[in-house]
């Protein structure tokens, strides 16, 4: 067993180190602060040091500020493991560039900065967790990671100390480390203080002064200290666990992070491991750290210590290490290395760590108080993360937008709501903590923080079988399991911290069999929901979409800015647009209805001049909206946005019946002519024919289709919706679906999905959509789609199938004549063409990617290290003419003009039903 050395008083002697070395610094500025300055960042951490590196290095004028010394908060005792390989490319592009910047700093400064390249090593117990390593091994060839699959005896060639009969396989990643957080910041400060920043240690935050501009939002102004004032528009906040402190001081209410106590141990000397890679052992939990001759070891347990909050005064502060809560990683340490199980403890670590509700975290422009920036919750990988996302946050404040896909670390990713609700955040992140080193399932889903926001159809949805899914908040059905009430539980905290289990784990039960890497045990039940819309009529409840209107006097100058369609059309076209950032990058899609005006009701406001009903994508919202604001903001519009999300239902009848069945339901004409496609109009619903108290609603429909199918989207307000959906749920023919069977078939059919194959780093040329750019105007990103319409682009958007029946989710390597091009950035399975679908962007070394380049090749795509031959198409081989939009269904002897009846004519026409 482990035996434990006597500490005496190790920690308090660490501690003094660390003051002591911290004290003799000579990067701190002593005098008062300066007057001004470009940017502020609060924090001496390492996210701080990294972003004041990155900004001074750009010749800007910035300013750290540090309450007592640098890293004493949380960056003193962390471990300082990178890694290289994680299950997201935008994850691996950060890692590669902090170990860019890490390694290269001793070139800079002269001095040994604390980055050491050992190598790393994941360790595989089981089938499923092997699974895993091998798609990250597939994704790290597409983006030029090296890896190497060991069996257990070549693992143990290089970590003398391993069982190799405990474990299945290894992954090894050759440029992995770690880093010395003293040392890495250090460096840092050095180099900031060479190109001109400062830094002001034992230097306490007391206020941040913010002002209300003319269209009444909050701007920065500058930041009260006790040694001054610091006139500023721009604050960065890299507080770490006090983070959300720091952000109230600008009058924001809470940031969505927690911190935990997090701990490691330091062992005795084991000489035959110095130079062998760090260690992960994810199916314990399990993490091991090389440090000359000796391992720090930790993990991430069930039964995490929460902290409900930490002291300013805490600096350089460890707390008594609980072993009741860690012995759990010594037994697992232990069983991996018997080694281990016989050495002595030399000193035990413990000290708090900020985590976030989905183990990202939080950057990016606050969206209520504009020139306050976030850069902070790391959930114990700050040293990992910061210098990759540093960069990141430099060109934010610098251009507005960053130069990768930030979306998932965007702060603006949560929705007030969410953050508004304390047990959210404490369960949420409990839970992130608990799973952080769990196997990423693409369609798991979490148990924490449910239930929170529903549509009014929620209980409806649920009686009829709904199993459902959160996003951003926001339950919507996943699928439906007719005859079952799954009901999501309450966050039982998976037992721990004296909670009771809960006794219905139907939902746990059901989400079991999504935790596959193949097909999931409901892939027949979704391909059931899929087909009945591509052959007859599905109903999707698509309400916790967003739903905006945009008016004003300046509205239309703000939507010819912010949106890249032509929107001279007629006032009922629903036109599909862009919104771009000033790169060129896609910040959203969305559908925006051309209104003027209207009868008072909520589905059409009265409001003057010209108005437009935006509609986009549920999870994002959020960062639809604070965009939108921020084109306002900047260039000074008086124009309103006004959120209608949990005001309005949408309900899509979709399919070749779909026609028929809402036929019933209202007198408006339903006919290409009368209505086509892409266009919008108020109508009236009823209750079904013949049927008594034959009340009818008001609402918009948008002949529109995510599924590439004749239907329409009907925006209903809430307080009608459930008269509503029971009238149609109750139609001959039309079956409730869910969204895995809406993504597959918007797959199927080639439609885009944001944050997937449409992200802020691709330009609409790049994802073949420059149709949706007009050709002239001056909108938001013009420039970059004009060049890139010009000059060609260097990747270019692709559509694949496999005649082998594999599952495929994304991040798989695409390969071109034997070269890796590309990954996937979305897959699923087209039930109506029976086939995997792939959507991925081909590259071809820094060259053009021009139409005969993508022709001329053959193709694989390879899953779990397995190669698989791939057709490529340009568009989708779906309906490529678009011809069941139009009702026009040749293979079932049908179009639109053989089985409509004429507005009027329903109840003569169908019967009740």
């Amino acid at each position: 067993m482990w035996k434990v050395a006597k500490e005496g008083c190790v920690r308090c002697r660490v501690t003094n180190f660390f003051k002591r070395k911290s004290n003799a610094r000579k990067f701190s500025t002593n005098q008062d602060v300066v007057a001004s300055a470009d940017v502020v960042i609060i924090g001496g951490g390492i996210a701080g040091c990294n972003t004041l590196y990155q900004l001074t290095k750009r010749g800007v004028n910035a300013v750290l500020l540090e309450r007592a010394k640098l890293t004493s908060g949380t960056t003193w005792h962390t471990a300082g493991l990178v890694w290289s390989l994680r299950p997201c490319d935008l994850e691996v592009r950060l890692l590669r560039d902090s170990r860019n910047v890490y390694s290269n700093l001793e070139k800079e400064t002269g001095e040994h900065a604390g980055w050491i390249n050992n190598g790393g090593m994941f360790i595989s117990r089981s089938k499923v967790r092997t699974q895993e390593y091998m798609r990250l091994h597939t994704l790290g060839k597409a983006m030029d990671i090296p890896s190497q699959v060991l069996d257990p005896n070549e693992a143990q060639k290089l970590f003398p100390l391993l069982d190799p009969s405990i474990f299945k396989m290894a992954l090894y990643s050759p440029e992995d480390g770690t880093i010395d957080p003293t040392m890495a910041c250090n460096a840092l400060v050095k180099m900031a203080k060479k190109n001109g920043g400062k830094i002001y240690e034992d230097c306490p935050v007391l206020d941040i002064h913010y002002a209300h501009n003319l269209l009444g939002n909050k701007e920065v102004t500058g930041v009260r200290t006790d040694k001054g004032f610091i006139k500023t528009k721009c604050v960065v906040n890299c507080g770490g666990a006090w983070g959300g402190r720091i952000a109230r001081f600008a009058g924001v209410p809470s940031l969505p992070l927690i911190p935990f106590k997090h701990a490691y141990v330091v062992t005795e000397s084991i000489p035959e491991i110095r130079n062998c890679p760090n260690i992960r052992d994810h199916d314990v939990n399990l993490y091991i750290k090389i440090q000359g001759e000796t391992c720090q070891v930790g993990g991430y347990e069930d039964n995490p210590i929460i902290l409900d909050q930490v002291s300013d005064s805490q600096q350089f502060h460890l707390y008594d290490l609980d072993w009741d809560v860690f012995n759990v990683h010594m037994n697992s340490a232990a069983s991996l290395c018997p080694k281990l199980g016989k050495i002595g403890i030399k000193s035990t670590v413990c000290g708090p760590e900020s985590f976030t509700p989905d183990h990202k975290p939080l950057l990016g422009e606050d969206p209520n108080v504009f020139g306050l920036y976030h850069n902070c919750g790391y959930n114990s990988a700050g040293m990992m993360f910061s210098a990759g996302c540093a960069i990141q946050m430099a060109e934010w404040v610098l251009k507005g937008r960053p130069h990768y896909n930030m979306f998932t670390f965007d702060i603006r990713r949560f929705t007030p709501a969410q953050m508004s609700r304390a047990h959210w955040l404490r369960e949420s992140s409990h839970e992130s903590y608990v799973k952080n080193y769990s196997i990423v399932f693409p369609n798991d889903e979490r148990l924490a923080g449910r239930d929170a926001s529903h549509d009014a159809l929620h209980q409806e949805l649920v009686d009829n079988g709904a199993v459902m899914q959160a996003r951003a908040g926001w339950e919507r059905p996943a699928f439906y399991m007719p005859g079952e009430r799954i009901r999501v539980q309450q966050y039982d905290w998976g037992g721990t911290h004296d909670y009771p289990r809960n006794l219905d784990q139907r939902y746990e039960d059901i989400l079991k069999g999504e935790y596959t890497f193949g097909f999931s045990k409901h892939h027949e039940l979704i391909g059931q929901e899929a087909l009945n819309c591509r052959k007859r009529a599905a109903l999707f409840n698509m309400s916790y979409y967003g739903k905006f209107y945009l008016t004003g006097p300046d509205a239309r100058r703000c939507a010819e800015l912010a949106l890249t369609a032509d929107l001279s059309k007629n006032d009922d076209r629903v036109v599909y647009s862009l919104l771009l950032n000033e790169k060129g990058g896609v910040e959203a899609d969305v559908t925006v209805s051309i209104l003027d005006g209207g009868s008072g009701q909520l589905h059409e406001p009265i409001f003057k001049g010209r108005g437009y009903y935006v509609v986009t994508s549920g999870f994002s919202a959020n960062h639809t909206l604070a965009h939108l604001r921020r084109i306002i903001q900047t260039y000074k519009l008086r124009a309103t946005i006004t959120d209608v999300t949990k005001h309005m239902c949408i309900m899509s009848i979709q399919g070749p019946d779909s026609q028929r069945i809402l036929q019933r339901y209202t007198n408006a004409g339903l006919s290409n002519d009368a209505f086509p496609v892409n266009t919008h109009r108020s109508i009236r619903v009823s209750k079904a024919p013949y049927s008594p108290e034959n009340k009818t609603y008001t609402c918009r429909a948008l002949r529109v289709s995510w599924s590439g199918e004749l239907g329409w989207e009907l925006h209903v307000p809430s307080s009608h919706a459930v008269q509503v959906y029971s009238a149609l749920n109750s139609a001959k023919g039309l079956a409730n679906a869910g969204w895995r069977a809406l993504t597959s078939l918007s797959a199927e059919k080639g439609y885009h999905l944001w944050n997937a194959d449409l992200r802020t780093d691709d330009n609409p040329v790049e994802a073949n959509l420059s149709f949706a750019c007009r050709k002239d105007g001056e909108y938001i990103g013009n420039e970059s789609v004009t060049k890139a319409r010009k000059n060609g682009v260097t990747k270019k958007y692709a559509y694949f199938t496999l005649d082998d029946k594999v599952a495929l989710f994304g991040q798989e390597a695409i390969f071109r004549n034997g070269e890796p091009v590309g990954y996937l950035r979305r897959g699923d399975y087209a039930f109506f063409l029976d086939k995997p679908i792939g959507i991925g962007y081909i590259s071809n070394k820094g060259s053009e990617v021009t139409k005969a380049y993508l022709n001329d090749g053959n193709y694989e795509i390879e899953v779990m290290g397995k190669k698989y031959k791939a057709n490529l198409h340009l568009k989708s081989p779906f309906d490529p003419n678009g011809q069941r939009l139009l009702g026009n269904y040749g293979e079932q002897k049908m179009d639109e003009n053989t089985h409509e009846p004429h507005a009027g004519q329903n109840e003569r026409a169908g019967g009740s039903e």
